[in-house]
């Protein structure tokens, strides 16, 4: 096995006492001063998460947007300078090859597309694959940093270190102007937290990490800005009822399956577009959903679940301990008949029938 990959961050992390793991191929940090205590601070204060091992593809030419429309499930031609989407990459059978976001930099010409860490190959190779119109394709991921700095008090601190308006950004748009003396820096609102806050994608040259990690902090001071870990944002994400992929989403899960035909759009054609759409249409035998747990005990990835005379009617794809909300929490796709908001579950946990509710998102 290759030895984990380091981000521009790494010695930041390691410097102030990070647990730090491998993930996706890169040594990050999981936690510093513990998940609930980093999870707090990002819904009451601001924090720091270094996401530099996510991917980035830039598009460019004519016939870019055409390339997008025909393999993400989203309707990219929406999009104006300085808005963003979710979306998926569908694939040929049924399932998801990855989520990302689609950046709209120069409409009907330039676009960034930022993917998984884990599928940054992956989702090079497919696009590449549909690409039949010589759109120019440059994978910027190895040169661009990325801090995503969330919570209510996050805009305050990145106003303080840039012209471009933060204070104002609507949710899903972005700006690229200049931080700190560096040029072409991009700041999104498009946060993965539910509490806010911006993203920073920057070239990794010249001391930019250490400049703008070092005046976030300074900035970032008298309102509580701390560092943050994988595992706090995790926990974030699942409150808000957000995929992970690979446990939420992966291959074999499809996009109506895993409540995103929000993002799916068959007012154009798309990989799979028409079995996803009869698929739509017809109805699925399984959904994901949010439940909460009655009885005590913690759902964890993979355990089955059942109904009430032990028949397996599913499994949870993510699981924890809620932080803000005192209770546990999971995710997990269901038999259809059982997905309904308000019906009674049961986690197997150790052989024991564990009763839980589905919910819905985000949890309360």
């Amino acid at each position: 096995m290759s030895e984990a990959l380091n981000t521009p961050f790494t010695h930041k992390h390691i410097a102030l006492g990070a647990k730090m793991a491998p993930f996706a191929g890169y040594n990050m940090p999981i936690s510093y001063t513990g998940i609930n205590d980093e999870h707090a601070a990002v819904r009451n204060q601001a924090g720091v998460f270094d996401v530099s091992h996510m991917g980035e593809f830039i598009l460019k030419g004519p016939n870019a947007l055409d390339l997008i429309q025909r393999v993400t499930t989203n309707d990219a031609s929406v999009l104006v300078d300085g808005k963003a989407q979710y979306s998926c990459l569908p694939n040929t059978t049924g399932g998801i090859v990855d989520d990302l976001l689609v950046y709209c930099i120069e409409k009907d010409n330039v676009y960034m597309l930022v993917v998984n860490a884990s599928n940054i190959e992956k989702d090079w190779d497919w696009i590449s694959s549909y690409n039949t119109k010589g759109v120019d394709m440059e994978n910027i991921s190895a040169r661009t940093a990325l801090l995503a700095v969330q919570g209510p008090n996050a805009t305050k601190i990145v106003q303080a270190l840039t012209k471009m308006d933060v204070l104002n950004m609507p949710y899903y748009s972005f700006a690229k102007g200049e931080m700190l003396g560096i040029d072409n820096v991009l700041i999104s609102a498009t946060g993965y937290t539910g509490s806010g806050g911006v993203e920073i994608y920057f070239r990794d040259e010249n001391d930019n990490a250490n400049k703008i990690w070092d005046a976030l902090f300074q900035a970032g001071a008298p309102y509580g800005l701390k560092p943050i870990g994988l595992g706090a944002r995790d926990t974030l994400r699942l409150e808000m009822g957000f995929c992970l992929y690979g446990n939420d989403i992966d291959d074999t899960t499809s996009p109506i399956e895993a409540g995103l035909g929000w993002v799916t759009k068959f007012n154009k054609e798309f990989t799979n577009s028409a079995a996803l759409a009869t698929q739509k249409e017809n109805g699925v035998v399984k959904k994901l959903v949010g439940f909460e747990m009655i009885d005590r005990g913690i759902p964890r990835h993979y355990y089955v679940i059942k109904d009430i005379a032990g028949n397996i009617i599913g499994a949870v794809t993510s699981g924890t301990q809620a932080p803000s909300l005192g209770k546990a929490i999971g995710m997990g796709y269901v038999a259809i008949e059982h997905a309904k908001v308000g019906s009674d579950i049961y986690i197997d946990i150790r052989n024991t029938l564990v009763k839980a509710k589905v919910v819905k998102f985000p949890f309360k």
